[in-house]
């Protein structure tokens, strides 16, 4: 349920009230934006009686939010959400590109395609240390030594960094990590969500392979229930009966979930396609598609990489996508 507020109402008549709403054991989500102030209200509303409520002189209307997800939703919070990344603010304007490898191989490398990655434009650092592999016996990440690796490098570029999790009792190592990364696989794992969700850490939530978006913004939910709002959506491809490709891109998505949500929406074009030569053209679309973030997975070396080389760019290709998508945000907004 929500209440909208009327213009003019005055601090102490929010409190008043939210104080009052609170005695019913209900949990009140404040939206305050310079022309509208509106309170979500999240538990059992049954017993909130409607008419009572829009009788108040300072609220201006009253509804019922069907969709079962509360808190990730825009009836909720209004204005988009802006999720500070280390000094990378994502959302309500505010674009961000993350970009470097799939997986850490090395000292030399991790710092390598950073600071090329940093020079061409990227503000964020990407880069795999808990590596979810199909094959049990395929590369499987440096684990905590790749994550002193890319520390090594944020400590070299003094870019924040992203990496994924993929079990909830090594999120110790993740101390200096500026965003986690919560993986396709993982992203109906409720216990790693709500044990993230009492965290302060932003949290970068990929859509999995064959789940809906409301799906998506319900996982997004289980973070906020438990207190944490520093939740990014991520669109990285579905699987469907297309074989041309990795997954399919459905760019679709980010202006549903923009509809819908408050929380910022990121697309990684590189595991969505499976194929370098077709990242850039799918991230030209997603920046056309006014998404607030693009993911892209950068090599030196992609013919050598230990994990996803035919998917990665070289560091030259990269600062080509990046000029590019520069001009397609120019040409929108």
């Amino acid at each position: 349920m929500i209440a909208v507020l009327k213009h003019g109402t005055t601090p102490q008549q929010v409190n008043h009230l939210v104080n009052w709403l609170k005695q019913m054991n209900l949990d009140v989500h404040l939206s305050e934006g310079t022309q509208v102030t509106v309170l979500g209200l999240i538990g059992d509303t049954s017993r909130v009686d409607m008419d009572l409520l829009k009788s108040l002189e300072i609220v201006e209307t009253v509804k019922r939010v069907s969709e079962p997800f509360k808190q990730a939703n825009r009836k909720f919070h209004p204005l988009d959400s802006v999720i500070a990344c280390g000094d990378v603010p994502i959302g309500g304007g505010h674009f961000a590109m993350i970009a470097g490898p799939c997986s850490v191989e090395s000292e030399e490398q991790i710092i390598e395609v950073a600071q090329a990655v940093k020079a061409s434009g990227a503000n964020i650092l990407r880069g795999g240390a808990f590596k979810p592999r199909t094959s049990p016996y395929a590369f499987q990440g440096m684990k905590g030594e790749g994550i002193r690796l890319l520390l090594k490098a944020k400590e070299a570029t003094k870019m924040p960094i992203v990496t994924e999790i993929m079990n909830i009792s090594t999120l110790d190592l993740f101390a200096d990590v500026d965003v986690i990364q919560v993986g396709a696989r993982n992203m109906q794992n409720f216990d790693l969500l709500k044990e993230l969700g009492k965290t302060n850490k932003p949290i970068l939530l990929k859509r999995g392979l064959a789940n809906t978006l409301q799906e998506l913004l319900m996982s997004a939910e289980y973070i906020m229930s438990e207190g944490n709002e520093n939740v990014i959506l991520c669109e990285r491809g579905i699987r469907t009966f297309e074989t041309a490709t990795r997954n399919t891109l459905d760019l679709s998505a980010v202006s549903v979930l923009h509809n819908l949500s408050h929380l910022p929406v990121v697309v990684d074009p590189s595991h969505a396609t499976g194929k370098a030569s077709l990242v850039a053209p799918m991230a030209y679309a997603a920046a056309a598609a006014n998404a607030d973030g693009i993911m892209i997975e950068v090599h030196n070396n992609p013919s050598c990489a230990l994990c996803d080389g035919p998917q990665s760019l070289t560091p030259a290709q990269f600062d080509d996508l990046n000029r590019r998508v520069r001009k397609v945000r120019e040409a929108i907004l």
